[in-house]
């Protein structure tokens, strides 16, 4: 893909609004900026314009893409976590962005271009205690280094910051050697990076080299740091000489410590310049500032030690005292769980034994019972089930052998199948692209006739209407679709309205079966009249008015039958009328039963 500037333009503009969206993830924003810077920087590279590259990154920056992808890097390890390798790549599409751009406004390299160094160097500290993300790491500090050979100007600024500080105090090896490598590949790629380094910013790397002497004992970062040392020297000349000073007893802690590490030459070459420099000055100067360097050196590491004891002194008591509790407690812990298993293999020993034992003890007292006639053929019955029993077990253990063997032949020749028909498919993609590549090739078709006239066209255009008109087509017209079209329609909306009247008369005879089913339980349930109460006596009135009439009457009608004489009632099978009914609830008081209706 090749994108001219208007199209660059209206790429980026879409980029930034995409990037601007508050409903992208983190990781996919990330995504996305890899995706597309990765595309704008290769569609750059290949056109012939050599200022296309450099007007893309131009463009990456002035249209705040650059800024996004800085914030995208600062985001907290959590929410980074399985996406290193994604932040590796968007780092290092950001350290090429900012290498090669037009002439840089004073906002980028005093802002911009700061706060992408810090970026960078947090996220290798996030990567350097992840043994799975060494590589990871190694192309974060391919980045930084890339950085600092365009702008050596953020040298200070790396060698000063908390997070390489805390690279620097990473005692893997790998790291330190890492460190010094970044430094001497970039002296290597830019010849101008030391010379344009000030005497602070010269002092400082070379403070990186000795550190990394005087406290690593690896020939490799050894060998590094004197190689970067040669490479300081080599190119800053007169300027390093009096640096070296500063570290008094350096050629004797090269001298002792890194002799046949396999670097001899280098270090000899290294060990004769620091001591020139010092030759130069004089005796009674050096011993002096030899004493008041040492000095200084002690005194500030004992207060360095003394407030490190002193601050530490409660931290490490109190975590001293919870090791060893904890550990005192895991030993009880291991004990009283051996102590328990020891004792339940013991028991299992003992049940067992008890229970061949009872089985021998019943096994005999059924032998002594038997009839001595039948005393053999239990026996012979035994030895009979055994003997299936030792047979089945021998069967099982071959029949699996055996199924073992099989599935691994089976496997075996399923693989020599596959690797068959990867072969023949192979063989004839190959047979299939020689065949086309020597097959002629085909005539191209010409639609159409040359030098077709005015006339020629109407009456081509004349016969192809005559042809339409005669053969009609066997469709239907758009008036008859779209009559069918309403005719459908009215059918579904009285499909669907049928529907949903069926639904609502099959809700409401669910609801009337709930209410029967409920009633139901209510009068199987219900407590005695002697317990019962009113609010109780209110729950089983009937809702229709109809219904709580006639059960009155019919409750009134059975106390009166029970209160007459057997005479009367003899009398009057057939019932009692209303005005007995009047009577009798006169007589009980006004006793009178109804439901809710009957009361409105």
């Amino acid at each position: 893909m090749v994108l001219q500037e208007d199209d660059e333009e209206a790429f980026l503009s879409e980029l930034k609004m995409q990037l601007e969206a508050e409903e992208l993830q983190p990781q996919q924003r990330m995504e996305l900026l890899n995706d597309r810077i990765n595309r704008a920087l290769t569609a750059a590279a290949v056109q012939t314009d050599g200022r296309a590259l450099t007007r893309t990154k131009s463009g990456l920056y002035r249209s705040g893409i650059l800024r996004h992808a800085v914030a995208a890097l600062a985001l907290s390890p959590s929410r980074l976590r399985g996406s290193w390798s994604a932040a590796a790549t968007l780092a290092h599409l950001t350290s090429s962005c900012c290498v090669g751009m037009d002439p840089q406004p004073d906002a980028f390299r005093s802002l911009f271009l700061p706060s992408v160094v810090e970026r960078l160097l947090s996220l290798a500290s996030q990567l350097m205690v992840r043994v799975e993300c060494a590589s990871v790491f190694r192309k974060v500090m391919d980045s930084v280094g890339w950085l600092l050979s365009a702008h050596p100007q953020l040298t200070a600024q790396v060698l000063s910051s908390v997070p390489y500080e805390q690279i620097q105090m990473c005692e893997d090896v790998a790291v330190s050697r890492l460190c010094i490598q970044m430094w001497i590949q970039t002296c290597t790629v830019s010849r101008e990076f030391l010379s344009s380094l000030s005497d602070d910013s010269a002092l400082l790397l070379l403070n990186e080299a000795v550190g990394q002497l005087a406290v690593c004992s690896n020939p490799a970062v050894g060998g590094a740091s004197v190689r970067l040392m040669l490479l300081m020297c080599g190119q800053l000349g007169g300027r390093l000489r009096p640096l070296l000073l500063h570290f008094r007893g350096l050629d004797r802690l090269l001298d002792k410590d890194w002799r046949g590490r396999g670097f001899d030459h280098d270090l000899h070459r290294l060990i004769a310049i620091v001591r020139s420099e010092r030759d130069r000055r004089g005796q009674s100067e050096e011993a002096t500032e030899r004493v008041q360097a040492a000095c200084v050196i002690q005194a500030a590491w004992r207060s360095y030690r003394t407030r490190r004891r002193v601050k530490s002194l409660d931290r490490a008591v109190t975590a001293l005292q919870r090791s060893f509790r904890a550990r005192r407690r895991r030993q009880q812990q291991q004990k009283e769980a051996w102590r328990w298993e020891e004792e339940l293999r013991y028991q299992v020993c003992v049940r067992r034994q008890q229970a061949r034992r009872e089985f021998h003890q019943k096994q005999r007292r059924l032998l002594q019972q038997l009839p001595p006639e039948q005393v053999q053929s239990y026996l012979q019955e035994c030895e009979r089930r055994a003997a299936v029993l030792i047979q089945s077990c021998w069967r099982g253990f071959k029949e699996r052998r055996r199924y073992q063997t099989l599935r691994h032949t089976l496997g075996a020749s399923h693989t020599r199948h596959q690797a068959a028909r990867t072969l023949q498919r192979a063989v004839r993609r190959f047979l299939e692209r020689r065949r086309a590549v020597a097959a002629p090739p085909l005539s191209r078709l010409w639609i159409g006739q040359k030098g077709l006239t005015g006339s020629r066209r109407a009456e081509l255009k004349q016969q192809v209407e005559d042809y339409i008109a005669v053969h009609r087509s066997s469709r239907s017209s758009p008036e008859e679709c779209v009559s069918l079209h309403h005719e459908v329609q009215l059918l579904l909306e009285a499909e669907l309205q049928r529907g949903e009247q069926q639904r609502r008369e099959e809700q409401r005879l669910e609801a009337l079966l709930a209410h029967t089913h409920t009633q139901l339980e209510l009068l199987r349930d219900a407590p005695p009249l002697s317990v019962v109460t009113a609010t109780e006596a209110q729950s089983f009135l009937s809702p229709s008015g109809s219904i709580a009439a006639r059960a009155r009457d019919a409750h009134n009608a059975a106390l009166q039958a029970d209160r007459l004489p057997w005479w009367r009632t003899e009398r009057e099978p057939g019932g009692l009328g209303s005005a007995h009914l009047q009577e009798l609830e006169a007589e009980l008081g006004g006793l009178y039963i109804a439901g809710p209706a009957a009361g409105r």
